[in-house]
Parts: structure tokens; sequence; C-alpha cells
């Protein structure tokens, strides 16, 4: 029965339902049934599949594992040369400072001895 509008009433849709059920059942139902040979080889497929997955899976954690400690011993190497270079920049700032601190000393000492000159 149609309705005001052209579209199908409740029970036709119902019926519309029920009809697609029961055809998707036959089909399912037609569909060849495995034997137990069959199953047994898919069921050894699908355990190899999973056992492979299981395999690559232990893979990429062990190559992630042996990046970090890459990476790790590389950020260690990169701190032990920042820290190098920061002593040797100390060291030469140290060894610049006490130059200038004995010129500075040097020409004091030459100002004095000009002064006392002078006064001679």
């Amino acid at each position: 029965m149609k309705t005001i509008l052209g579209q199908p009433g409740f029970a036709e849709r119902q019926k519309a339902s029920i009809d697609a059920k029961k055809q998707l059942l036959a089909k399912v139902q037609s569909a060849p049934k495995l034997t137990e040979e069959q199953r047994i080889a898919r069921d050894s497929e699908r355990a190899a599949n999973a056992a492979a997955r299981e395999a690559r899976g232990i893979q990429r954690k062990a190559a992630k594992q042996a990046e970090a400690e890459r990476a790790a011993a590389e950020t260690k190497q990169l701190a032990e040369a920042a820290a190098r270079d920061a002593v040797a920049a100390a060291e030469a700032k140290a060894a610049l400072d006490e130059r200038e601190k004995l010129e500075r000393r040097a020409e004091r000492d030459r100002k004095y001895a000009a002064r006392k000159a002078a006064k001679r």
C-alpha cells in the first residue's frame, strides 16, 4: 500500500525487510561448507600469519629500542662535547683575563716608575 506521498507504507517496508533477510540467509546457507582439511589449513594459515605479525612487532620494538639507544648515545656525546667546549672557553677566558690583569699591572708599574723617575 502506498502512502499519500507515494512512499511505501509500513507493511511494504516490513515485507521488503523480511524478504531481504531471507535472501541473505539463503545466500549464507548456500555457501560451500569447509571440509575438516580446509578448516585446518585455514586455521594453520591464520596461526602462521599471527606468528609473523608477532615477529614483525618484536622486530619493530627492537629497532625502536636500538634507535633510542643510538639517540641517547649521540645526545651523551653532544653533551660531553658541549661540556668540553664550555671548559675550554672558560679556560681561554681565564687565561685572557689573567693576561689582561698582568698587562694592567705592568702598565701601572710603568707609570709608577715614570712618576718616580720624574721626581728625582
